[in-house]
């Protein structure tokens, strides 16, 4: 028998207190014990349960804005394509671009190679860091054109 919407509102309540507590540092064992769960096991199952449908609605809502893009792109690569097939240098412009784009938008183009290399090309030495650490390493990723790192 499906959970009646109360059931259901319990549950969700209960679930985001759950995240606002994991989020907080919270344990799952504290969590448990705080929320009334039978387990650890059963928070951490819950939590994660919750996370799953949370990514999975926003990566529902972002494909059907991508596929909302897509079709103005189509119809604007419409609008001009009669003036570009006649050789309108600006029209064909215009076409470049929104194929570009498209291809940028559905992932279509190569990903650029990006390397993080040590002293003298060498192997990349890393240890234990703190956050600070590593976002100073994300930095050192920006990438020139030819795939060569650049130091900041």
């Amino acid at each position: 028998m499906p959970a009646s919407k109360a059931q259901r509102a319990a549950t969700a309540q209960r679930r985001a207190q759950a995240i606002a507590l994991r989020l907080a540092g919270m344990d799952y064992q504290t969590i448990s014990e705080r929320l009334g769960y039978a387990d650890r096991g059963a928070a951490s199952k819950d939590v994660h349960r919750a996370l799953e449908s949370a990514l999975e609605a926003e990566s529902a809502a972002a494909e059907t804005l991508r596929e909302l893009e897509v079709q103005r792109l189509d119809r604007m690569q419409a609008a001009a394509w009669a003036k570009a097939a006649k050789g309108d240098l600006k029209a064909i412009e215009t076409v470049l671009k929104v194929i570009d784009r498209r291809a940028r938008l559905l992932g279509l183009d190569k990903p650029a190679r990006t390397e993080l290399t040590g002293a003298d090309g060498g192997p990349l030495q890393v240890e234990a860091v703190d956050f600070a650490e590593l976002e100073r390493l994300i930095t050192l990723t920006d990438a020139t054109p030819g795939g060569e790192t650049r130091d900041t």
